[in-house]
């Protein structure tokens, strides 16, 4: 039963991934092929980061109260669905606005609901969730690879039927998955707040809410700026790829380099690898070899990063909180900080230019690192973790 559940999951996350890994590095040359500017690229771009502060928060409330989680995500497969189909009439910024906003709070719902069921499975099969994760992360090296052939073969409007296909088999896929066995947690007399608003977890989330800015201005605008610079949709697709494979590596790797490395540790040399990779985008993006070691360090600025932080919220925010815990660390960090970057980004591109946008994007990693740097203090239990990963 597990490894028909675990496949189960493994296929949906490749799919859903899948779709991302389309999306993320491609639409951002379908609007500009749309005639649309930078800072409205920006804006548009950003929708899927806005929904991600409040629309998870929403559709997990909705899971836990009815304790359906698998009828949510049918729904909001179904729905993102139909939102997508719009975007084929839908020209001009308002349309678009308006369309890609409701696109936006159901796609980014379909995952959080994922998520939770997949860690409620863990819970009580004792997998490994990097193990399925990694599926996801497969999917969206696939699709951009695939993508960026495709869309240089036939053009940018290919893009929307690949999208939509892939969008008609999540939603079938969703019929996939079953509703978990929920675990009572028994409940714990601090309230969320009084979590929230200790100077650690403050420091933590203001940290990563930086280190996001940075990776909203690249999640916009990297396939746009290296488009500018003469690179064709094949190579731009193989860039991302580089990206995402190193990212699967230090998934594999994580057991290990938290066996020896505190937390603590691990988010440092993260930040500061970011603050290298911003500034090789901006000042080398001429030279492949440059890009390629920038785009390596992905493994740096997101998956350890990642991996770090998930751990620490998992001490900060336990027991009934951790659900909770995960959702404001997403909201914050990527919701916020992804929204900040991903919008600023648009106006810099515009008014600077690319180099200096990516040069300055360096900045935000730069201060995570002083803010996590004196902020951060973990107690010796905490450091020594041998949490999800080990």
């Amino acid at each position: 039963m597990h490894s028909h559940l675990h496949s189960r999951l493994s296929r949906f996350y490749f799919i859903y991934y899948f779709f991302v890994g389309a999306f993320v590095p491609y639409w951002g040359l379908y609007l500009k092929a749309e005639q649309f500017s930078p800072a409205d690229i920006g804006i548009l771009m950003s929708l899927f980061q806005i929904s991600r502060i409040f629309a998870p928060n929403f559709w997990g409330w909705l899971a836990d109260h009815t304790g359906k989680r698998a009828q949510w995500i049918k729904l909001t497969a179904f729905l993102g669905l139909c939102g997508f189909t719009a975007v084929f009439w839908a020209h001009g910024f308002y349309w678009l606005f308006f369309v890609m906003a409701a696109l936006s709070l159901f796609t980014s719902s379909t995952l959080p609901l994922a998520e939770s069921l997949t860690l409620a499975h863990l819970a009580t099969t004792n997998g490994h969730y990097s193990r399925i994760r990694m599926w996801g992360s497969l999917g969206f090296i696939v699709a951009a690879v695939i993508l960026g052939f495709l869309i240089d073969f036939a053009g940018i409007k290919s893009l929307l039927w690949f999208l939509l296909m892939v969008q008609m088999t999540l939603f079938i896929l969703s019929y996939t998955l079953p509703d978990p066995k929920v675990v009572v947690h028994e409940h714990d007399h601090y309230s969320i707040w009084q979590v929230i608003k200790q100077p650690n977890v403050i420091a933590l989330l203001v940290g990563c809410a930086l280190m996001v800015t940075a990776h909203g201005v690249l999640y916009n605008f990297y396939s746009i700026y290296l488009s500018d610079h003469g690179y064709n949709k094949g190579m731009i697709g193989l860039l991302w790829a580089v990206g995402v494979i190193c990212e699967i590596g230090i998934f594999i790797l994580m057991p290990k380099i938290m066996a020896r490395y505190t937390l603590k540790t691990i988010l440092l040399v993260s930040l500061a690898l970011a603050v290298l990779r911003f500034g090789m985008i901006g000042l080398a993006v001429d030279s492949v070899v440059v890009l390629i070691l920038a785009q390596t360090l992905h493994a740096a600025t997101f998956g350890s990063f990642h991996a770090a932080s998930i751990e620490v919220i998992t001490q900060f925010f336990n027991g009934r909180h951790q659900a909770k815990g995960q959702a404001i660390y997403n909201s914050v960090a990527y919701g916020i900080g992804g929204t900040i970057g991903g919008v600023s980004g648009g106006y810099a591109l515009q008014y600077l230019g690319g180099q200096q946008t990516f040069m300055l994007a360096a900045i935000f990693p730069l201060l995570g690192l002083l803010v996590i740097g004196f902020g951060l203090k973990l107690t010796r239990r905490q450091q020594d973790v041998k949490g999800m990963f080990g």
